[in-house]
């Protein structure tokens, strides 16, 4: 009996020894990946919210710490309300439009539609393209090319560059955004689309629930979490919307289509206002991180499954 629980001591401590031995080589394994995120990542955003509290101008060696007074002035700066008001209806459209029309091509292209890997592949097309090409590219279509058209067809409201107002230059650049973001909400909803259950949709069929009755009752509750993904995809890139502007408007005319995401570059490395745009972005990190929470919190409860 002795023998045995001597035995089974030398067991347990050698099982101990190699389960510890494993954990310090998964640590070991792991430390590169870990040093890079703290180097990369950790450091910097530390740094960035140390320098929002400074007055640094970006150049100067010198510094004054001045603690929270950027982010107070910055609720008092109307160029930043504005553009944050330009930047939430910009959002709104831009998301509901895009992701709209991209589920309804992904069910057209889940379909039995001829020729259906040559759309797919037309439509997925804009995606292989830059966002700055784009930007420009529509840049020479709204200047050059509609005016041009409306001129022909004697149409007031189409021979003048949309992007000249500041009453129609967010439109201009959220169609472009549209027609250039389509792309990959549209795969994402197809994947999700593949995902759908055969037999529950001929359950639906022969209990005699119309088309529109099993798209919601159905097919939706399967697609939240390609929603949710497509969602926060979205979102996030509407909200710091930068490239189009820049190629398109340069935040005119008048400063009418300065998002956040433009009015930090301006700030930070045209103005000289390093600190103070350091802080701006430290409100719109926060902003982007509350809005997805709720999101995923919202859309997770309505899965299915989860009802």
């Amino acid at each position: 009996m002795e023998i045995v629980n001597h035995t089974g001591l030398a067991v347990k401590k050698k099982k101990s020894l190699t389960a510890n031995k494993a954990s310090l080589i998964f640590f070991l394994l792991t430390l590169p990946t870990l040093l890079l995120y703290i180097v990369f990542f950790l450091f910097p955003v530390g740094m960035g919210f140390y320098y929002s509290m400074t007055n640094w101008d970006g150049f100067s060696l010198t510094y004054r710490f001045i603690g929270l007074k950027n982010y107070i002035n910055i609720m008092k700066d109307d160029r930043f309300l504005d553009s944050m008001q330009f930047t939430f209806i910009y959002t709104a459209l831009v998301v509901v439009i895009k992701l709209s029309i991209a589920l309804l091509l992904a069910i057209l292209l889940s379909g039995s539609l001829r020729l259906r890997g040559f759309f797919r592949s037309v439509f997925f097309f804009p995606a292989v393209l830059s966002m700055l090409t784009v930007g420009l590219i529509f840049n020479q279509v709204f200047y050059a090319v509609l005016p041009h058209v409306g001129e022909v067809l004697s149409l007031d409201w189409l021979s003048k560059n949309i992007l000249g107002s500041k009453n129609t230059a967010m439109y201009g650049i959220a169609l472009t955004n549209i027609w250039h973001g389509i792309a990959t909400p549209m795969v994402i909803f197809i994947a999700g689309l593949s995902s759908v259950p055969k037999d529950l949709k001929e359950a639906a069929v022969i209990d005699g629930a119309s088309p529109l009755q099993r798209f919601f009752s159905v097919t939706i509750p399967f697609l939240i979490p390609m929603l949710t993904v497509n969602l926060v995809i979205s979102i996030k890139g509407a909200l710091t919307v930068f490239d189009y502007i820049v190629a398109m408007t340069d935040g005119g005319p008048a400063h009418a289509t300065e998002s956040m995401g433009f009015l930090i570059y301006k700030h930070g490395m045209t103005e000289m206002k390093f600190g103070y745009g350091t802080a701006e972005a430290i409100y719109v990190f926060l902003m982007i991180a509350i809005i997805s929470f709720i999101q995923i919190k919202l859309l997770n409860r309505k899965e299915a499954g989860q009802l």
